[in-house]
């Protein structure tokens, strides 16, 4: 069993370190955690040690609440857990608000390290897990792709699943984005966030908040939230919001998942963005066809080259800017091209937009990705989504971050990959009858076709290249204009049919 004093003394340390607390809380937060872990007795110690996260310190503790009978032991109750013990030496919501303008007064990238640095420090960002995702890049006609591997969210034990289905459904929060997750202590099948801080928005006078992601997917992963739980919707007023957020964090991106199923993001239900300080393939692409809009002559125009059905508008006069997204977006909207399977309505409306927004020094900058939801009976998931033969590799929606070029794979891939390294270097000829990788079958074959040489040299780097290849055909297949003559044919006859606009 650990000694809990002398992880309770690392503890305060490490917060001392991180600027959590201020040597005038110690006390205060001693008695916290003291509190917490149903600790009687306690001894100071000094402490000389640094530590890029928590997690040394937190693990010790969780066990020692495991042993004690505090917790169960689960992954959830761990997680609750921890949260729980972090949130002892944490500075209040308004501590963090009035650091956060102080540093902004300095500037805006001086207040985001600072929020960023905390979200790490405090265990909300759980950073020791999201180092073991597995990531790398793969050149393509297109740029760089980013592909990652997703092993940061663990499994779920069998005993947390159990308590989830006994679990009584609750209203409070409504959601894991709503306002009021903000200190909350979370549930079985809800997360903690006690140690959960929000900065407030004004975004085109509306109130809104900026968080992290719990589990970043790039650098400075934030999320932008209504204030309002209110759904997923694109519209002049996304368009709006979207520059605001650029002025006031002109060193970060910003933009929406589409608002419709298949084509979104995980969450419809509550209104939001996401952003951060990361630069994406697609941010490098370049424009390869440019367009004239009549009325716009302030707003340069044009074809990305992108696997994605994309238009790029770039312009200092942010309200030009808008006022063109928003008459592409009203025209798309009901825009259909039967020679290219674009259908604007069916039994239901199927076109919507994935807007993207950045600053290029003083200018705005909108990449606008066309979308369509619609299903077939040959593609029942949906016809601009990852056709059936991709999804060995990638069978979930593809939203934002997939668009931007960042791939996020699943976690059964990490030991699917390791056995398919193992047959690629025993040189089987066929997968198709082992159990845990034969949807992998035909792709494999394809592998083995491409690569007649594989070695302990070699195999790593083609596995991954090979995967990426995977992700570009996904991509594809999820851009409404196809990248053939066809295809780009009917992308010009679309932008000339709105170029009055």
């Amino acid at each position: 069993m650990c000694d809990i004093q002398h992880e309770i003394s690392r503890l305060l340390h490490f917060a001392r370190q991180k600027g959590l607390i201020a040597p005038e809380d110690e006390v205060y937060a001693a008695n916290r955690l003291l509190d917490v872990l149903h600790v009687e007795d306690y001894v100071p110690e000094e402490v000389d040690e640094t530590l890029e996260t928590a997690t040394p310190i937190l693990e010790c503790m969780l066990d020692y609440a495991a042993e004690k009978g505090l917790i169960e032991g689960t992954t959830d109750e761990r997680d609750l857990f921890d949260t729980r013990i972090m949130d002892c030496v944490m500075p209040r919501p308004s501590e963090v608000v009035h650091e956060f303008h102080t540093r902004y007064e300095t500037s805006p990238r001086e207040a985001t390290d600072y929020y960023y640095a905390l979200s790490i420090a405090s265990n909300y960002i759980r950073k020791a897990r999201i180092d073991k995702n597995i990531a790398w890049k793969t050149a393509t006609e297109f740029g760089d792709l980013d592909v990652t591997i997703n092993l940061s969210k663990p499994e779920k034990d069998p005993r947390d699943i159990a308590k989830a289905k006994l679990a009584k459904a609750a209203g409070y929060p409504k959601c894991l984005l709503c306002r009021e997750n903000e200190g909350y202590a979370g549930r079985v099948n809800h997360p903690a966030r006690e140690t959960h801080r929000l900065i407030p928005l004004d975004l085109a006078g509306h109130p809104w908040f900026l968080q992290y992601s719990p589990y970043t997917y790039y650098n400075e992963h934030c999320i932008v939230l209504n204030s309002d739980h209110v759904p997923m919707v694109i519209s002049r007023e996304t368009f709006e919001n979207l520059t605001a957020f650029l002025e006031i964090f002109p060193h970060y991106f910003a933009g929406s998942n589409a608002d419709l199923p298949i084509v979104g993001g995980s969450i419809l239900s509550h209104d939001h963005y996401q952003g951060g300080r990361y630069t994406f393939a697609m941010e490098r692409a370049a424009v390869e066809q440019e367009y004239t809009f009549a009325h716009y002559p302030q707003v340069r125009a044009g074809r990305v080259k992108w696997p994605m059905s994309t238009l790029r508008l770039t312009s200092s006069d942010k309200d030009a800017l808008v006022e063109l997204a928003t008459a592409i977006l009203t025209a798309w909207r009901t825009y259909s091209d039967a020679s290219v399977d674009i259908l604007a309505e069916t039994d239901a409306p199927h076109n919507t937009i994935t807007p993207i927004a950045r600053r290029r020094g003083t200018d705005f900058e909108f990449d606008l990705v066309f979308r369509n939801n619609r299903t077939t009976a040959e593609h029942p998931l949906g016809l601009f989504h990852p056709h059936a033969e991709v999804h060995h590799i990638k069978k979930e929606n593809i939203g934002l971050i997939e668009v931007l070029g960042l791939a996020i794979l699943p976690a059964r891939l990490k030991s699917e990959m390791e056995q398919i390294r193992a047959e690629l270097l025993r040189g089987t000829a066929d997968i198709a009858g082992i159990a845990d990788i034969e949807k992998h079958a035909d792709w494999y074959r394809s592998v083995r076709a491409a690569h007649t040489t594989v070695t302990e040299g070699n195999v790593d780097g083609i596995l991954r290249d090979e995967i990426g290849k995977v992700f570009l055909e996904v991509l594809t297949h999820a851009g409404v204009f196809k990248r053939d003559t066809a295809g780009m044919a009917a992308f010009d006859r679309w932008i000339e049919s709105i170029a009055g606009v």
